[in-house]
């Protein structure tokens, strides 16, 4: 349903700066697609990206390591329907008629993308579609992708997991507790910092953390090089 697959076909890409976005690109760009765009929404009135809680600067990292152009749009909840119609007629607009989405098998939102994309001509595409979870995870970490558990929801599992980085002992111990190890249901969120789409590691220093409405937050900026001078 959302995981045809595509080929030789200009596309962008929502990007949340996480694992899953990271997967969905990359399957789109071995398929032979080009990725022309990337675009991460921001919360309205905050200086970091919705759900995963990044800032500017680790996003445009990503984007300059991917030599992609990236599109910023800001919304509430509200307000979200507004922005990604936006998104996508402005993507369209640059001669690029599919958009490539990391859901695995969260079947409303995917017939919402989809609706959505329809409004402005825009095709909805979503490579990890339906494909078995630990599957998908264990090919993000045998394909040298890195990243780091950034958000926890602790109504859904202990906030001890924050700052870890994502690997198969990881997801062992997240599944022998009986949480989702793909975080498909809003867990945990991560930050990709590097892989085979990036062309150097992103050196990202995590910091303090932060709590708010049942979730912890971990501060992340990139670390800046000292001089030995």
């Amino acid at each position: 349903m959302g995981g045809r697959t595509m080929t030789g076909m200009k596309f962008v890409s929502s990007w949340s700066g996480g694992k899953d976005s990271a997967l969905a690109t990359y399957r789109a760009i071995q398929e032979g697609n080009t990725p022309a765009m990337l675009w991460t929404m921001f919360e309205k009135d905050q200086p970091h990206s919705k759900s995963h809680a990044l800032p500017l600067e680790i996003v445009q990292a990503q984007a300059k390591q991917m030599d992609i152009p990236l599109m910023i749009r800001k919304a509430d909840w509200a307000g979200y329907e507004i922005q990604f119609i936006d998104a996508m007629r402005v993507s369209k607009a640059h001669g690029i008629h599919k958009a490539v989405f990391g859901d695995i098998d969260l079947e409303d939102h995917l017939l919402w993308v989809q609706s959505m994309c329809a409004k402005v001509g825009m095709e909805a595409y979503h490579p990890l579609w339906e494909e078995p979870r630990r599957k998908l995870l264990e090919e993000f970490i045998a394909e040298d992708f890195e990243a780091y558990v950034v958000v926890v929801n602790t109504k859904m599992m202990p906030a001890k997991f924050l700052g870890r980085r994502f690997t198969v002992e990881l997801m062992d111990e997240l599944e022998a507790l009986g949480i989702d190890s793909c975080g498909e249901s809003g867990e945990f969120h991560t930050v990709v910092v590097d892989g085979p789409i990036f062309k150097e590691r992103i050196p990202v220093k995590m910091s303090e953390t932060i709590e708010k409405d049942g979730y912890v937050f971990l501060k992340c900026e990139i670390e800046q090089e000292t001089s030995t001078d």
